[in-house]
């Protein structure tokens, strides 16, 4: 493991870390982070609150750590929903062929014609603001690239001898695909949820920032930097630093996954050599 790699894990581990930990002190001093104090509104970072308050006076380091919630919570949801809903459709796609595959062929084509964030402004505009439904959205938005891999990877894949071994011996499609398959392919489609997480992030800091998202008191980092937009000018650090927690999970998460498609993915190897 490289020690850029190693960075990164870290920084992913401790995202996670963070985010159970700013649930249970939530749970032990409820609204820690929303408590507000106008006497200390916008100061900059300090040895009593090193990454500065925001316009309310609150914490921005405390608010940043329980940040981490809401981005857990959709990186959880949207990965389940993506990779889920994106698999099956292209694990059957490849497997059947014909008319059937198509047919969800030309769907996935069309969805992924347009930009995810587009389909997932068009969801949460149709469902209303709110984390689960951004959530569902955004897994919607990303089907589409787990279909399209998970076709391909099946159309190689149930040409091998196994596969034709499980058919002549009379075992059933659904067997075939979910208990000797899938398996076999697991290893890119979990890289690809991992750069789906890393994705996740970014949508969901733009749909907050935009009022679709995570609302108010909710510390989310994309609500963070909406409510600190007007105040670039006296106070940059308010805006700074969220920013920066997006830019440096978002960039972890890339890193982890190419590290796991090192890994994970045997001819990606063999490519590299």
């Amino acid at each position: 493991m490289s020690p850029l790699t190693a960075i990164a894990t870290i920084v992913v581990l401790g995202v996670i870390a963070a985010g159970i930990l700013a649930t249970v002190v939530e749970f032990m001093v409820p609204d820690i982070h929303n408590r507000p104090n106008l006497w200390r509104s916008l100061e900059p970072p300090s040895l009593e609150h090193p990454m500065g308050t925001d316009s309310l006076g609150r914490d921005i380091l405390i608010r940043i750590i329980f940040g981490t919630k809401p981005v857990l919570l959709v990186i959880v949801i949207s990965v389940i929903v993506a990779a889920t809903l994106g698999t099956i459709i292209g694990l059957t796609s490849g497997y059947f062929g014909g008319r059937l595959d198509l047919i969800l062929s030309r769907v996935i084509d069309a969805l992924m014609s347009f930009p995810a964030i587009l389909i997932a402004l068009a969801i949460v505009a149709a469902l209303g603001p709110g984390l689960w439904k951004v959530a569902i959205a955004i897994g919607i938005a990303e089907a589409s690239v787990f279909a399209r891999l998970s076709r391909g990877l099946m159309i190689v894949e149930k040409e091998q001898l196994y596969v034709q071994a499980g058919k002549a011996i009379g075992a059933s499609s659904t067997r075939i695909i979910f208990r000797h398959i899938l398996p076999n392919i697991a290893g890119p489609i979990i890289v690809q949820a991992t750069f789906t997480a890393a994705s996740a992030i970014l949508w969901e800091a733009a749909l907050s920032f935009l009022g679709l998202g995570a609302q108010p008191p909710t510390p989310s980092w994309g609500l963070m930097l909406y409510e600190a937009k007007e105040y670039m000018r006296v106070a940059p650090h308010a805006t700074v630093f969220p920013g920066l927690a997006i830019f440096v999970t978002v960039l972890s998460f890339n890193i982890v996954g190419e590290a796991l498609r090192d890994t994970l993915d045997p001819r990606f190897r063999k490519v590299m050599r």
